[in-house]
């Protein structure tokens, strides 16, 4: 089994963010049960996080590192939450992934499966 990062993305500072707060309510169930399912077939290797809606940016420019305000770094959607899974392959990691509830109001989850540093 491989280790997958899942990054949920999703509007957090719009004037009309995407899911609504409404949305979210009403996904928290779903969400839950579907992370919980995900824990008891042994495949949750750290936990779902909230995250701030603030943040920083560093990007360098011209030579010359820049702190920005703001949790994203470019656009309107942010980091809503991020955890590991285990999984055989990307198509497996993927399936997971495609069973969040959030997805349909209209968040994305972005799949990355964790890579040895040399």
């Amino acid at each position: 089994m491989q280790e997958f990062l899942l990054v949920i993305h999703r509007d957090l500072t719009s004037d009309n963010p995407a899911p609504t707060p409404e949305q979210m309510k009403e996904a928290l169930k779903p969400y839950q049960d579907w992370v919980a399912g995900i824990a008891a077939q042994n495949r949750l290797v750290a936990p779902p996080k909230r995250w701030d809606v603030d943040g920083r940016v560093i990007r360098s420019e011209k030579k010359k590192e820049q702190v920005y305000n703001g949790p994203y770094a470019e656009g309107k959607t942010s980091i809503g939450g991020l955890f590991l899974i285990r999984a055989k392959d990307y198509d497996d990691a993927v399936e997971i992934a495609k069973g969040c509830p959030i997805i349909q109001y209209g968040a994305i989850v972005e799949v990355r499966m964790a890579v040895p540093v040399a």
